[in-house]
């Protein structure tokens, strides 16, 4: 149902219109409105009242003009459902209001506003491009700046919307459900933005807002494990796709019997290392196992390693050739002749640190060489990160060991349902959720972990 907007003069309120050219057919006919002709009496007014103007986005789902004749039909019942939906709205409306103004506040809007002001006019200097790494630098900072005033107002916006159809609501003779609906969804899709929001907050490393390169390799537990690998696999697919990241599957070892043995997922999106940089470690699966022809319960680990995705112009890590070893080998699987007899895969070790990589997913051995360098200045620069070392030949990087004892979450499909993390104690009956990519939750709760103890240290 749309809308008819209309605003005539001897009413002691404003009830606003649309033009006549945006009416529908039916609704340019005659209208009366509580005794007020308007031209004829065939249609009449049943509900909008508003002392205050419509938002223009709002206008498109407003319209309650009907012919006389035709009764609104609502049960006593229906009202009565509909009015206790209507409380629990506004209630919700008045807590995001209150949580959109706390946010803005702490975020500092004026000062954003005005380091943005600042960044322009350094930005609009003659002189300002004689040093391109700063220029560029300062660019970044400026795009950051911008997005988050951006949001910042579309918080703001978007609670407004949803207190307008409260107080058109409040202003109505009856409640019309639609709005409601269109209110609650604001609010819903407004609280998830706030917590995506709060969650960049607590984001504060050097390669946070970068992209993720995520390794999965299948350890204790045999064909399980690799099974249990493959399942970690499309769990990050998952989370990405719902981020609306992109994501991309570059290389996977398949198993002898089922799942994998390994596998590297790239997701490309801001804030994805910052997201997953607490999903390194052990995952641990207990379930019964569906290769085990007792069924009896089985134990298995996988490892996950996350990397930033960083351009390579952004790598200023110099690694010495004599620290590098290079070996070449046939890729395998599809591609042709081309993979299959030309050794085109490349597996890099830096020697110092024994950090190794692997890349096979480009078709010659020269691209596949340089995107295995550029995955292992990834991985050392959070390894000096990590550890705070200042050079390279400093860095003594432990591997992560897939096996009992190193977990740092476990999954129990058997003999009951719960996902919990040994980190922050926060668990969830609800693993098939967890399994089709619904991390936040444990996301959201490391980072908070995290930033507790990093405070923790430095007041210490």
């Amino acid at each position: 149902m749309q809308i008819l907007l209309w605003r005539p003069q001897n009413l002691p309120r404003q009830i606003w219109v649309l033009p006549p050219p945006l009416q529908p057919k039916a609704a340019q006919r005659k209208f009366t409105h509580s005794g007020h002709p308007c031209v004829s009496s065939r249609f009449r007014f049943f509900g909008l009242y508003s002392s205050n103007p419509i938002p223009s986005r709002l206008l498109s789902s407003v319209l309650f003009a009907a012919p006389e004749n035709e009764s609104v039909g609502v049960s006593s019942e229906t009202t009565e459902w509909a009015m206790q939906d209507f409380y629990t709205l506004r209630k919700d409306v008045e807590t995001t209001s209150k949580r959109v103004d706390d946010i803005r506040a702490s975020a500092g809007i004026q000062k954003l506003e005005e380091e943005s002001a600042n960044l322009e006019r350094k930005a609009a200097e003659s002189s300002f491009w004689d040093d391109r790494a700063k220029a560029q630098e300062t660019l970044l900072a400026l795009t950051d700046i911008k997005e988050k005033i951006k949001l910042l107002m579309e918080f703001k916006m978007q609670v407004e919307d949803a207190e307008t159809i409260i107080k058109l609501t409040e202003e109505m003779d009856s409640t019309d459900t639609a709005l409601l609906e269109e209110a609650t969804c604001i609010i819903r899709e407004l609280n998830k933005a706030l917590d995506r929001f709060e969650l960049t907050q607590l984001l504060s490393g050097p390669y946070d807002k970068e992209g993720a390169v995520i390794s999965i390799t299948a350890g204790a537990g045999g064909t399980d494990a690799q099974d249990w690998a493959d399942m970690l696999l499309r769990m990050y697919v998952r989370w990405g796709e719902k981020q609306r990241y992109k994501t991309r599957v570059v290389e996977k070892s398949m198993g002898e019997e089922a799942g994998i043995k390994s596998a590297t997922l790239e997701i490309e999106g801001r804030y994805a290392y910052g997201y997953l940089s607490g999903e390194k470690g052990t995952h641990r699966i207990v379930r019964q196992s569906p290769f085990n022809a007792k069924g009896l319960r089985q134990t298995s680990f996988s490892g996950v390693e996350v990397m930033p995705l960083l351009p390579e112009d952004s790598m200023d890590v110099e690694i010495p050739e004599e620290d590098l070893e290079i070996s070449f080998s046939r890729a395998g699987g599809k591609g042709g002749q081309n993979v299959n007899k030309v050794e085109t895969a490349v597996r890099m070790t830096h020697i110092p640190t024994n950090v190794t990589v692997r890349c096979t997913e480009e078709r010659s051995q020269l691209a596949n060489k340089i995107k295995a360098l550029s995955r292992l200045k990834a991985k050392l620069l959070v390894i000096a990160e990590e550890q705070r070392a200042s050079e390279i030949r400093q860095i003594r990087g432990d591997a992560v060991k897939a096996e009992w004892g190193q977990q740092i979450r476990n999954y129990v499909f058997h003999p009951y349902k719960l996902v919990k993390d040994v980190r922050t104690g926060l668990e969830t009956s609800d693993i098939t959720s967890v399994m089709d990519g619904e991390l936040d939750p444990f996301i959201k709760s490391y980072l908070k972990y995290k930033y507790s103890r990093t405070i923790c240290a430095t007041v210490g």
